[in-house]
């Protein structure tokens, strides 16, 4: 991650192993055959300066195309080729919940059973276990409540393999349930490293061993691993950063989670191992149940109430046009992976980089699907229903309450804002700020199905806590699933235009700085009141600055600087402070100088540049972002 902006900082602070943000449509021409798309997909790698890309893609013919594109390493000059290992990073996942039902079906386990009774010696909080406990069901569906990976433990990255046990007791204080369990999805990697733990203890087998004697081998996927090995060291890609920088190899703290290396060719016979239902030559290595239980989301107060698209037993929906996709994919340094089939089709892709460009590999992977659905015909839906003052009461501007960081939920709040609308007899999901749109018809006054889709995708539930929510599952089930509670319109909006308004003043304040600080050289400007209330407004924004230099400088190397205590991530803690300190000082300067004989022009500036910035202080205070400690 060198020589990133301070947005690519953001974006790895909410974690690396995030699963990408949805899928755009492209506007370039589908391709109609497979050479058309192979043509495509290279010229995207070579726009975008993609070292290599490896792709299996299988229909119920067989193969249709097991291959890779460009360099596997640059620096030697090796073609990458169907054999080439990739990381999967958080695809890994899907293996976790397939050992969970194979121990199911052998009634070794139930989806139901309780954390607290399967392993008691692990530690989590939960303040509802009495009347709702943690759920093994919980750890596989993501709606445990806990916070994502905390620093120190993305930072861990030790080449001496730790145990399971030994990578859940390193850091277990993300394990902390932050509403009830099963009410809100939040993504993170402790829930299946916990339910590996717990394969493990059940099978007495290490979770690995597991997993290759009961599904790689069987499956044919003779070359993949969670570690580095022999075939690793022959055959693997090298990982870069978006400038084709090498980087070295990433041991997870918890291998289940994502540290699985695999090939185009092994990735080829994983597809049809699902679209043949669990089946592989005849042997069924999985009920057929079991995969269709994988595929469906069951544990949350929305799917109860039948809401069909979100995230499934680490498998969730993706919807392309009209046709959904079942699927995971993966990002960590060095390499993107994709996952995804169609089963009423009998089709489905991987897709596999070295390098995490998302946007080629959003491009890419829309390439992949334009073509696998070109021939399939387009889903018509239509509204059945007649709207009402009920459907109505659905209006209005909404706040995201289920953040994967709780340290970042500002920026998830602010972002992540909505409205809902009527157009007719269409109801519109929107953005406060933004322009992308999407559209549903009501199935019921409570539930709402995609116009593009046809599933339901959205429902108004009651959270134990919050009251009336919507449960909001489009796109891709993995990122885009919010449970959005009701602001007033005022109060929302009034926190957005802060947010920029406070962008302005920042930028405005060195631009101002320059202006009077000439006049004060040429002395047409006098010492005392006009400079002191032009001053501490110029220092606060200095201080915000010095934090965007110091996130910047750590960009080089995050885990370096941010997941310990350093002089950057020191820094950042103590210019907060400082940023809070300096626009509480201002407020209070301009307070004591509104009498004092100046331009009021210059005067009102500096005015409104330190009510914004101690507007934006006390929100930052709200959230626990002064003084905050990155490293903890």
């Amino acid at each position: 991650m060198k020589k990133n902006s301070l947005l690519k900082v953001a974006v790895f602070v909410l974690i690396f192993f995030c699963s990408l943000q949805g899928y755009t449509r492209d506007s370039a021409p589908k391709p109609k055959n497979l050479e058309e798309l192979k043509q495509s997909v290279a010229e995207v790698i070579k726009r975008y300066n993609v070292p290599a890309v490896a792709i299996a893609m299988v229909d119920k013919n067989g193969p249709v195309w097991v291959g890779a594109l460009g360099k596997s390493n640059l620096e030697n000059n090796t073609n990458a080729d169907e054999n080439t290992l990739f990381r999967l990073a958080s695809t890994s996942k899907m293996f976790v919940s397939l050992s969970v039902l194979k121990l199911v079906e052998e009634n070794r386990l139930r989806l139901t059973d309780r954390l607290s009774d399967l392993a008691p010696e692990l530690a989590f909080e939960n303040q509802w276990e009495t009347t709702n406990p943690i759920q093994l069901v919980h750890l596989l569906e993501h709606t445990t409540g806990w916070d994502e990976w905390h620093y120190p433990e993305f930072a861990h990255n030790d080449p001496t393999p730790l145990t399971l046990r030994q990578g859940l007791d390193f850091h277990p204080h993300s394990r902390s349930s932050r509403w009830v369990p099963g009410t809100r999805y939040a993504y993170n990697n402790s829930g299946p490293s916990v339910a590996a733990y717990i394969v493990e203890k059940i099978t007495g087998h290490k979770f690995e061993d597991y997993v290759e004697q009961n599904f790689f081998k069987p499956i044919g996927m003779h070359s993949t691993t969670f570690f580095i090995s022999d075939d690793f060291i022959k055959r693997g890609a090298t990982g870069y950063d978006n400038d084709n920088i090498p980087l070295d190899y990433m041991h997870l703290l918890m291998r289940p989670t994502g540290a699985i290396n695999s090939s185009a060719l092994d990735m080829a016979n994983f597809l049809r191992f699902y679209l043949a239902r669990g089946s592989v030559n005849d042997q069924q290595i999985l009920f057929e149940s079991s995969i269709e239980r994988m595929e469906q989301v069951k544990s949350t107060v929305a799917a109860t109430a039948g809401q069909q698209t979100g995230y499934g037993l680490n498998n969730y929906s993706s919807a392309h046009g009209s046709w959904v996709y079942r699927e995971h994919n993966g990002g960590m340094q060095g390499g993107l992976s994709e996952f995804a089939y169609l089963p009423q089709a009998n089709l489905g892709h991987a897709i596999l980089i070295n390098t995490k460009n998302v946007s080629a590999f959003q491009k890419i992977s829309n390439l992949i699907r334009d073509y696998e659905t070109r021939e399939l015909d387009e889903k018509q839906v239509r509204n059945e229903g007649e709207i009402t003052q009920k459907h109505r009461e659905i209006e209005g501007l909404y706040y995201p309450l289920n953040p994967r960081v709780e340290k970042f939920g500002f920026i998830f709040y602010i972002t992540g804002m909505k409205t809902l609308f009527f157009e007719g007899d269409t109801l519109v999901q929107g953005k406060a700020i933004g322009t992308s749109k999407n559209y549903y018809y009501p199935v019921s006054a409570a539930t709402y199905r995609s116009k593009e889709t046809g599933m339901i995708s959205l429902s108004r539930e009651i959270d134990p806590l919050e009251g009336e929510v919507i449960h909001l599952a489009y796109k891709n089930g993995s990122a885009n699933n919010f449970v959005l509670k009701r602001v007033n319109s005022f109060f929302g909006y009034f926190q957005l235009i802060i947010s920029i308004l406070w962008l302005l003043v920042i930028l405005s304040s060195f631009v101002y700085f320059i202006v009077w600080f000439i006049r004060k050289l040429r002395g047409e400007i006098s010492s005392g009141a006009t400079i002191r209330v032009r001053v501490w407004p110029l220092l606060t924004s200095t201080s915000i600055l010095l934090i965007w230099f110091l996130l910047l400088a750590a960009s080089s190397d995050p885990y370096q600087y941010l997941a310990k205590a350093s002089s950057v991530s020191i820094g950042v803690m103590l210019m907060t402070v400082v940023f809070a300190c300096l626009s509480l000082t201002s407020v209070i300067t301009v307070y004591k100088e509104r009498l004092s004989v100046m331009n009021r022009c210059n005067y009102w500036y500096s005015t409104f540049s330190s009510v914004v910035h101690f507007l934006v202080a006390f929100n930052l205070l709200y959230f626990g972002v002064i003084g905050i400690r990155l490293w903890v």
